[in-house]
């Protein structure tokens, strides 16, 4: 699914970056959302699957020390031309350029949604795995009341329900902090979590 994936965005990257690469495409209150959790990530940062690189763009302006990781060259080229302050690279969101317990935060905007439901846990245990105790984790998704597949309009994305992903979070290392849903007119219901990597030692 990770080439099917890369394969649709780099075909249409030019595309995308058009229609939501900005931050005026994006809903205030996701902006909002994300500036009060850049608040309190102290440290190195991931914005996990930055595509256009937007959001990397505005964590960095709002003090945060991140890095975009992307699988898409195309996305990471763009990006990089568009912010050079702001550092890129390309990598995968199944093996992150992150030292065990080495990040503050990952911000994963939507980026898990062309993810087959199976492979979720795998993806948030790889997470885990960079974070440090305590710091936090902001995950972006499409919800619904079951997991399920629809078209979306570059590839295959699936919903999932919030109590669905929380226990995945769980799963893997983490205590939800926060939730937040929204239904825009015209749009898909959204979902976001925050959630803290537990400390191991009580």
């Amino acid at each position: 699914m990770t080439d099917a994936v890369r394969s649709a965005y780099r075909e249409r990257a030019g595309e995308y970056t058009e229609a939501l690469g900005s931050l005026s495409a994006m809903a205030e209150g996701d902006r909002n959302l994300i500036a009060g959790w850049a608040r309190d990530v102290d440290g190195p940062t991931i914005d996990a699957g930055c595509g256009p690189g937007h959001w990397t763009k505005f964590l960095h302006d709002h003090g945060v020390a991140v890095e975009g990781i992307d699988m898409v060259s195309e996305f990471i080229d763009g990006a990089a031309a568009r912010f050079p302050e702001v550092p890129f690279r390309v990598a995968t969101l199944e093996a992150l350029p992150a030292d065990d317990a080495a990040l503050a935060g990952i911000l994963s905007w939507y980026s898990l949604i062309h993810t087959p439901p199976a492979d979720v846990p795998a993806l948030l245990t790889e997470f885990a795995r960079c974070i440090r105790s305590e710091g936090t984790l902001l995950l972006g998704f499409f919800e619904a009341g079951q997991i399920e597949a629809f078209g979306h309009a570059v590839v295959t994305a699936y919903y999932w329900p919030v109590p669905l992903m929380q226990d995945e979070l769980a799963a893997a290392g983490f205590e939800i902090v926060e939730t937040h849903t929204r239904v825009d007119p015209g749009q898909r219901p959204h979902a976001a979590i925050i959630a803290r990597r537990r400390s191991w030692i009580r």
